[in-house]
């Protein structure tokens, strides 16, 4: 039976090596550590903080005929061995920035596949201030809704950003900026500042 991922899930998997340990935070239903297996991965531990979501990911990788993922109860990577691969993905950017700070054991060969549902501009900042990166990002639409796929690194080199930055990050395409030019807006009703950062990045090639 073929794992089906919607463009959000998809680019997320796609920025995933397989050839290293994984976990997967917030793993809901365990499509995406399924979808990896069948890529040829073999070190993959699903987590979740709840009975509940875990119990969901268990019987996906039941379904798929999948036995040698390993479920975790954790609240994000606390109860976690090593790894070298962390996916969280459909969280606040806010609740990423917090499990990421609260990691072990972070090394310059980790990388983190971030995908936040909601203040992008905060997780941006908070990964600067706590010595991440940010390597690349990929714009995934699903439905209407637009989101945006980071992959990080950790250097260890603390440093602030730019609001520019904050809101756009290193994602060029299109319909994320105009996501962003939108919610600068709104959010510039309240705050002429915003105005201000919406007006710079109109300008940002």
């Amino acid at each position: 039976m073929n794992i089906r991922l919607d463009r959000r899930l998809k680019t997320v998997a796609e920025l995933v090596r397989t050839d290293k340990r994984i976990a997967d935070i917030g793993t809901d239903h365990a499509l995406v550590p399924c979808w990896l297996y069948r890529q040829g991965a073999k070190e993959i531990y699903a987590v979740d903080i709840a009975e509940g979501p875990l119990a969901c990911a268990k019987a996906t990788a039941e379904l798929y005929g999948i036995k040698d993922i390993k479920f975790l109860l954790s609240d994000g990577l606390d109860s976690v061995p090593p790894v070298d691969d962390v996916i969280i993905a459909g969280m606040g950017g806010e609740m990423i920035a917090d499990i990421l700070s609260r990691c072990t054991y972070l090394n310059k060969d980790m990388r983190f596949i971030l995908q936040p549902m909601t203040k992008d501009h905060l997780l941006r900042r908070e990964l600067y201030r706590n010595g991440f990166e940010i390597i690349t990002e990929k714009t995934a639409a699903v439905s209407k809704k637009v989101y945006t796929v980071m992959l990080c690194a950790y250097t260890g080199e603390k440093k602030e950003t730019d609001p520019v930055f904050a809101f756009l990050g290193k994602n060029r395409d299109d319909e994320y900026r105009e996501k962003i030019l939108q919610r600068l807006e709104k959010m510039g009703k309240g705050e002429p500042f915003y105005l201000e950062i919406k007006k710079e990045i109109e300008k940002t090639p």
